[in-house]
């Protein structure tokens, strides 16, 4: 049985994902941008957001620091798109494992090729 903390954090990343790619107008937003996963507190208040960034280390802490910025005003949204008691505060934290394991496969494919 799917707890309810899971169906809104499916819920939740889904909205999210919508909002930033369609509502939020910031340039500093660039790259690749993509939710990875989100930790919802058990009483769904919290909210914690992890996105991962395709782009340099330039574009990654821009682009956090511009979610970070707007993070209010993807939580208004999120309110008027989801029915909820108490909307979740969101808090952002940068992913790199996407990014790790393409490195990792890389070097895994040189490691076979006789390259290293």
């Amino acid at each position: 049985m799917v707890s309810r903390v899971d169906r809104v954090r499916k819920t939740l990343m889904k909205e999210l994902s919508d909002i930033i790619h369609r509502n939020v107008k910031d340039p500093r937003i660039s790259g690749v941008v993509s939710i990875t996963d989100i930790e919802l507190s058990q009483d769904c208040r919290y909210a914690k957001v992890y996105i991962s960034v395709y782009g340099s280390e330039e574009q990654q802490s821009n682009t956090m620091e511009a979610l970070q910025d707007s993070a209010h005003q993807m939580q208004s949204l999120v309110n008027k798109r989801i029915r909820l008691r108490y909307t979740p505060e969101l808090e952002f934290k940068m992913d790199n494992s996407l990014e790790r394991g393409t490195r990792l496969t890389e070097l895994l494919n040189k490691i076979s090729k006789g390259e290293l």
